[in-house]
């Protein structure tokens, strides 16, 4: 039992990234059947905020703890920050680009939240030290495996299962548009990865005075499900038609991507978080890319250019080099936990030790002096 639950961060990690590639897939095909990304929003975060609720009401009725003020404004931060911002530069820049594309673009956010986690001070950086080299290292590179699949395109690979749509993409490319919708959409995506960043370590501060996972979950669907009511009838100016929902692969998006990507992707990251820091979870964002670059190209016959697959290589050995200097270090804390754990409880023993001996000295301090006072009263008899 010990031994697996070493391995339960990696395995909730794993899990958060299948479950996004699945919402990436699944985003794209509804992007394309005309849904908006506004509208995608709101809805995924409504259905969240009614999932969530009633366990967080139950589970952690006893532990959550008092709301204040200043809880409120960095809830509500939150809200704005990965619901809003972040989900809806990633939609749009999706809808520029491909699911593949998008997925390994948001491969620069382990970088982006190590620098950020740094100036927070929630990551140690030892430049003395391999394990600080191996993060450093491997941040850099899923940036520069990230500008290689941006802006190095190359031949494409003819597979296939993805044959029948070569001449569709060869008449857009003939456009003169497709490179510049690359470059737009990645720029959006990019923008929505620091803001994803932002949010990752807000949450890791935020839980350090409200640590309950589920109700912070909660809270933040609710305030992304209300911040993006507005965002939606601002930017969409009151179009009632974005609202139609009907029995199809939009109501499946928004289903699965607030149950499972905003529901259970927000708690599990908490948690895991909790245990590692906010740069262990972020370390795991390849992994999506690997998983989507495979699904598109099986089910909506995207195209895989070698530029991508290149800069794909470079990202997944950033990624081994990060997830390395973390293990490492991880284990050189443990020994110290260690201490701190038996120091403690040999200090409890020793403050029960010195109570039972102070509650004997105050006994026979007491018993004496009653003693002496039967004396002195005998003799004034």
């Amino acid at each position: 039992m010990g031994s697996l639950g070493k391995f339960k961060p990696y395995f909730a990690a794993i899990f958060l990234q299948v479950g996004l590639a699945g919402m990436d897939i699944l985003s794209k095909a509804a992007l394309n059947h005309g849904m908006s990304n506004y509208a995608l929003v709101v809805y995924r975060h409504a259905i969240a905020t009614i999932v969530i609720v009633p366990f967080a009401a139950i589970i952690e009725k006893k532990v959550r703890p008092k709301m204040t003020m200043s809880i409120f404004i960095k809830i509500m931060l939150l809200g704005l920050l990965e619901p809003v911002i972040d989900q809806n530069l990633y939609y749009v820049g999706m809808k520029y680009t491909t699911a593949t594309f998008a997925a390994a673009m948001y491969n620069i956010l382990p970088a982006i939240t190590f620098l950020m986690a740094w100036i927070f001070r929630l990551e140690k950086v030892k430049f003395r030290s391999i394990r600080s080299h191996a993060k450093v290292i491997g941040t850099l590179a899923t940036v520069a495996g990230a500008m290689v699949m941006t802006l190095m395109k190359g031949p494409v690979l003819e597979l296939l299962w993805t044959k029948s749509s070569i001449n569709n993409h060869e008449a857009a490319s003939k456009n003169g548009t497709d490179f510049h919708h690359t470059v737009k959409g990645g720029l959006m995506i990019a923008a929505g990865c620091f803001s994803y960043a932002c949010f990752v370590i807000l949450q890791a501060v935020t839980l350090k005075t409200y640590p309950a996972e589920l109700s912070l979950t909660a809270w933040i669907c609710l305030m992304g499900t209300l911040e993006g009511t507005v965002a939606a009838l601002v930017m969409e100016k009151g179009n009632a038609a974005i609202w139609a929902l009907k029995w199809d692969t939009k109501l499946l998006t928004a289903a699965y991507s607030g149950v499972v990507c905003s529901g259970l992707a927000y708690y599990i990251q908490g948690v895991v978080m909790n245990d590692r820091g906010p740069v262990f979870v972020t370390a795991f964002s390849p992994l999506c890319m690997v998983i989507v670059a495979v699904m598109s190209s099986f089910i909506l016959g995207e195209q895989m250019f070698l530029g991508r697959v290149i800069g794909a290589i470079i990202i997944i050995l950033g990624l081994y080099f990060v997830l390395w200097g973390k293990s490492k270090e991880y284990k050189s804390q443990l020994p110290l936990m260690e201490q701190q754990v038996e120091a403690s409880k040999l200090d409890n023993a020793t403050n029960s030790e010195n109570g039972s001996f102070d509650h004997q000295a105050i006994m026979i301090d007491t018993v004496g002096r009653e003693n002496s006072q039967e004396k002195r009263d005998s003799n004034v008899v």
